[in-house]
């Protein structure tokens, strides 16, 4: 008899408590479930069942194997409804947060491709600098950028946030181009007054080498984005994403600043709850985002 309807046939006769209940259950003769159970019996050399005239009790032996066949069924189950749901095209309504900047300038144009491409799928984004509980608050995904703060995620490592220098050419023209990170010194720095450090930026160079630097500006604001066009009026230097700067270096509107130097790159990584049986649409999500960012 096949192993697996031998095993959904024992753990019936357990949960109804009897063969004749397990039998009315399953549209099937007493005699038959009794076969199943006899031919387990027989292939596993050991009973599993002792028959009463009431009720069934399970043996030593027979509660190891219930439990072992009750998680070998539900995997079954798990399979088959994975095998299924990957046939499936995604749909539902996603809730994802991420930080405000890399959220705004950069996961936004991706999340409208996606949508492009994934007609029967919405996107409730949520922008948040402040550490947040993805599975109490409800998010499905989240963008995390620097160290891990809960391990009972899962998180998929993406390309390590780099941040780098760059100014306006009317800056650069006024007020001359930093030749070393020292020179940093005597220049107007755009300062991130979220950062714990503001008046230190703490640089890494071609080789690995670091510096660290005590700026000094006139304009501090906590948004990146606020610093980015500051920076294209000619306010200073800034220290902002190599995402969020790129259409204007790109364009001319800003110029790199010691290009070989950089804030040590930051890790980030896409977290989610650990769910054996992901929907589609999460799981498409996951890909285009990893494929997108990792």
């Amino acid at each position: 008899m096949d192993k697996l309807a031998g095993m959904a046939m024992f753990v019936r006769v357990v949960d109804e408590g009897s063969f004749a209940a397990a039998a009315e259950t399953s549209q099937v003769s007493a005699t038959m479930v009794a076969k199943h159970i006899r031919t387990i019996e027989q292939r596993l050399g050991a009973r599993l069942l002792h028959r009463t005239t009431r009720r069934h009790q399970l043996t030593e032996v027979g509660k190891l194997y219930y439990e072992r066949c009750k998680t070998v069924l539900a995997e079954v189950e798990l399979a088959e409804a994975a095998a299924s749901e990957l046939q499936s095209a995604p749909r539902g309504r996603l809730r994802l947060v991420a930080p405000v900047s890399f959220g705004t300038q950069t996961l936004v144009p991706a999340l409208v491709e996606y949508l492009h491409q994934n007609l029967d799928v919405s996107v409730d984004l949520a922008l948040d600098n402040n550490p947040y509980d993805l599975i109490g608050e409800g998010y499905e995904l989240g963008i995390q950028i620097g160290a891990l703060t809960n391990t009972g995620l899962v998180a998929r490592p993406l390309k390590p946030y780099r941040r780098i220098l760059a100014a306006s050419p009317d800056y650069l023209a006024r007020c001359g181009r930093p030749e070393s990170p020292e020179d940093l010194a005597n220049h107007m720095c755009l300062g991130h007054s979220y950062w714990r450090l503001q008046g230190l930026w703490h640089l890494v160079g071609p080789e690995g080498e670091t510096r660290e630097i005590a700026i000094k500006g006139r304009f501090t604001t906590n948004q990146g984005g606020a610093l980015r066009v500051a920076a294209l009026h000619g306010a200073g230097i800034v220290l902002q994403p190599e995402l969020l700067l790129a259409a204007d270096l790109d364009a001319g509107r800003l110029e790199a600043v010691l290009p070989l130097w950089s804030y040590k790159p930051t890790p980030m990584h896409l977290v989610y709850a650990p769910d054996r049986r992901p929907t589609a649409m999460l799981r498409s999500v996951i890909d285009f985002l990893v494929a997108r960012f990792g």
